[in-house]
């Protein structure tokens, strides 16, 4: 009984944990998605009126997931589009995206808002310090049995700020509570210039219990 009671008290600290990690990206972000729409609507009025629909379903997207710590890769796919275009109207012609998925991955769980973090610090310390245009490339694939995602980009390279930002220690801090040993998280210098960060999680096709 008693070791009962320790193990639900752990799975009751991982729970916690996991929900105050995931509650820390979520004004992060909408700080930054605001601060878009303000410069845009000194700008382009109608470009920031298409940025607070795209917020809108973000959010909704986010709430309706707001208990779910794993999601569908389809879905989480589809809540980083919707950021890009976020960024993308803020950046414009000095951003560019190209997003590759295995289709037989839609359906297996990751970490919810487990990529967007990680692209906006590709923005951030990528594309955002380069003179000439950006590109971001977004990657998921079946590797050893696992679910690989990769987000890179060419910018200048891996710096001090970066490596020890909000985005990449709450995704370290999210992956040790959710798989422990069993993940793998990578974030280098990539060939020929710019980061690339590369997860790798247990293949799962089924919600958790």
């Amino acid at each position: 009984e008693r070791e009962r009671r320790l193990l639900r008290a752990e799975a009751q600290l991982t729970e916690a944990s996991l929900l105050a990690l995931r509650a820390q990206l979520q004004p992060h972000f909408l700080f930054n998605a605001l601060n878009t729409v303000s410069v845009l609507m000194r700008e382009d009025v109608d470009a920031a009126d298409r940025v607070l629909v795209k917020l809108s379903e973000l959010l909704r997207r986010t709430l309706d997931a707001h208990d779910a710590h794993e999601v569908r890769l389809r879905d989480e796919i589809e809540m980083l589009e919707a950021y890009l275009e976020i960024e993308h109207a803020r950046f414009s012609d000095r951003l560019s995206y190209q997003i590759d998925i295995e289709p037989e991955l839609l359906d297996s769980r990751v970490p919810s808002l487990i990529l967007q973090p990680l692209v906006e610090n590709a923005v951030r310390h990528g594309v955002a310090r380069r003179v000439s245009p950006g590109r971001i490339s977004i990657a998921a694939g079946l590797r050893d049995g696992r679910v690989q995602l990769t987000v890179r980009d060419d910018g200048p390279g891996l710096s001090e700020d970066a490596a020890d930002g909000v985005g990449l220690s709450n995704t370290r801090s999210r992956l040790e509570q959710l798989y422990g040993g069993d993940h793998r998280f990578l974030v280098s210098d990539a060939e020929g210039g710019g980061v690339i960060v590369t997860l790798a999680i247990p293949l799962r096709t089924s919600s958790p219990k």
